[in-house]
């Protein structure tokens, strides 16, 4: 049965609003994943077919698509952000606001939802803070069939030498496909965020809502080439579940 949802959430960062304004309009790709940019314009394409609704930079910028595309379970979407100065403009307050209409597997597609807004929320924070506005290099990929398990993010966070007693803002060696050094940004039951020098890798636990587990790179080294950080992760992700 198709029902409305809302999810919506305030927070404070270091950072100017011209700077969560470029990072939400332009720079999705350091904190999400690259989208088109807005026409800026009321009225303009958004991202996925959507249509501008709000255009006051740097303050204010909503876009709401009807039918969204590749989402069955969903109908309309709708995302809001409202971003107002602090500290004489050298932070930002910023209200994010998710809406729309979930049309099928209601409790679980929004709880989903509402966790996984806390953690990009959270990784667009890092990347206003330590990398911003660096363009990123960027990378997504799915675990196989076999990283649905319950305690497949487990076994994951064990393979990394990230357990679930690690809490974050412990710095660790992190055992991927090479090891390097790593501050654990982020740690819960449900995602992993580590953070290099030189950039930000994000591990979802995406298991828990019946999906694979997935893994996303954003590399802020200029000239990367991210594809073959890709296949090196991918073939690690796949051996961790036994998989060729």
């Amino acid at each position: 049965m198709s029902k409305e949802f809302e999810i919506a959430r305030e927070f404070e960062v270091d950072a100017t609003p011209q700077e969560v304004w470029e990072a939400v309009t332009t720079g999705t790709g350091g904190y999400l994943w690259p989208m088109e940019p807005p026409e800026p314009r009321v009225g303009g394409q958004g991202p996925f077919g959507s249509t501008v609704t709000a255009w006051d930079p740097p303050h204010r910028y909503s876009n709401r698509v009807e039918d969204v595309e590749g989402i069955s379970e969903q109908t309309v979407n709708q995302l809001d952000y409202t971003i107002e100065p602090r500290d004489e403009g050298r932070g930002a307050w910023v209200r994010y606001v998710h809406s729309g209409i979930f049309v099928d597997d209601w409790d679980n597609q929004y709880d989903g939802a509402a966790k996984h807004t806390d953690f990009y929320l959270h990784t667009l924070r890092e990347y206003l803070t330590h990398f911003a506005p660096r363009p990123a290099a960027f990378a997504t990929f799915d675990g196989p069939e076999a990283s649905k398990a319950a305690d497949a993010l487990e076994v994951v966070g064990r393979a990394l030498g990230v357990g679930p007693d690690v809490v974050a803002g412990t710095e660790l060696r992190v055992h991927g496909p090479d090891e390097f050094d790593a501050v654990v940004d982020f740690r819960n039951p449900y995602f992993i965020g580590l953070r290099t020098d030189r950039g930000l890798t994000r591990i979802f636990g995406r298991n828990h809502w019946g999906y694979p587990v997935g893994i996303s790179l954003h590399d802020f080294t200029s000239g990367t080439e991210i594809k073959e950080c890709e296949t090196e992760w991918q073939g690690w992700l796949n051996k961790v579940f036994n998989q060729p």
